[in-house]
């Protein structure tokens, strides 16, 4: 199986360089808006993009051969995914244009990298640290992404192309509870609480409503000061959400890691449609759509893939109403929950709970061995969602 490194690097162009980036970006947009409006909206495939326009878009626009290639390539991308999600594909900006191994090629010495324009060949400096150092040294990479950033900068996305690692074969596992008062909770009893990144949402919430309300009803100078202080500000929020998944989703894998453990996670796909269908409040609806449990979910697989941890998502019904110990259905309060089961009578932490339950069943799904994982005298909403899990 491959996995694929993207490494983002700022360029450091000349100020022809940036002629040429900018002449190549927009020479390459624009055939990406031709192929889209003239080519046939059912193809989706490459080859039979390219095989349509291929000449004309050459001769029009000026682009390289391989430039074109990747042209139709975007296209046939974009298309494939607006119609998975039965959309229409939108314009494309002039901010970036894909390279491939003829197009840009990755220099060592004086960490260089020579992308072919629409002009000449550009050997343009990288600004690298060295985390870039270590991932790129002794590298060939054969494709890469120029784009324009939103401040204006020029940066290369370089993909960096490797075979992961075999999954570690352990019957050990690790249970990851999802929620927005714990971001996640785990098997192991390790948490990592909402609070913080709640609050910065609501501040930031705040501040955004009172500069907007500002540069729409301020005087001259201070609506433009509002801009610049928005323009600052914005990303923020996001990057440090990021950040914090990063961190979660790194301590959960290293933890696999060391005891050899697979992990098991809650699939919560459609739970915004669902939550946003209940009658809320502003502040709740915001807080609740605002949550990054999908990013945090991504940030496991693709590091699981890199360390040899298999990650599984098991369907979450029922498990955060059903004892860890017993399989009976509890009493979930907030964050406590009790076990009606009068044999068994456990309580505790319901997030704890939870994980602990998102581990059976993702060890049941993962290691099937018949009914004797999931046990249990009576008819549970368990069994029926481990049901709905091994469909």
């Amino acid at each position: 199986m491959k996995q694929v490194l993207t490494l983002v690097v700022k360029l450091q162009p000349t100020s022809k360089q940036i002629e040429l980036l900018n002449d190549t970006a927009k020479a390459f947009g624009d055939a990406c808006n031709y192929i889209n409006k003239t080519v046939k909206p059912n193809l989706t495939n490459r080859n039979s993009i390219q095989a349509v326009c291929y000449q004309d878009v050459k001769e029009r626009f000026g682009l390289t051969a391989n430039h074109v290639v990747r042209a139709c390539a975007r296209v046939a991308a974009n298309r494939l995914t607006a119609k998975q999600k039965s959309r229409k594909v939108k314009n494309f900006k002039p901010t970036s244009f894909d390279c491939d191994a003829r197009t840009f090629r990755f220099i060592e010495t004086g960490y260089l990298a020579s992308i072919s324009t629409t002009g000449k060949r550009a050997k343009i400096p990288m600004r690298v640290s060295n985390y870039h150092i270590g991932k790129l040294s002794g590298q060939n990479p054969t494709s890469a992404q120029v784009c324009q950033h939103k401040d204006g900068d020029w940066y290369v996305h370089i993909q960096l192309k490797s075979d992961a690692p075999k999954p570690i074969k352990s019957d050990n596992v690790i249970g990851v509870d999802f929620g927005r008062r714990d971001i996640a909770v785990t098997s192991t009893n390790k948490s990592w609480s909402g609070k913080d990144i709640q609050e910065k949402r609501d501040k930031f919430n705040q501040l955004r409503a009172s500069l907007q309300k500002k540069a729409s009803q301020g005087t001259r100078s201070t609506r433009r000061r509002c801009r610049q202080i928005l323009k600052r500000l914005s990303g923020k929020e996001r990057r440090y959400q990021a950040w914090l998944n990063h961190n979660i989703s790194k301590a959960i894998i290293d933890e696999a890691k060391q005891t050899q453990s697979f992990v098991s996670i809650e699939d919560l796909t459609g739970i915004r449609e669902r939550t946003n269908q209940k009658p809320r409040n502003k502040t709740e609806r915001r807080r609740s759509n605002s949550w990054g449990f999908y990013q945090l979910r991504s940030f496991i697989e693709y590091k699981g893939i890199k360390e040899g941890i298999e990650v599984i998502a098991i369907n979450p019904r029922y498990t955060s109403q059903t004892c860890n110990c017993c399989l009976h259905i509890g009493l979930r309060n907030n964050k406590s929950f009790k076990c009606s089961n009068k044999a068994c009578g456990w309580i505790g932490d319901a997030d704890l709970n939870g994980s602990l339950m998102i581990a059976l069943v993702g060890q049941s799904v993962r290691l099937p061995r018949g009914s004797s994982l999931l046990a249990c005298p009576i008819d549970l909403g368990l069994q029926k969602a481990h049901a709905i899990a091994t469909a």
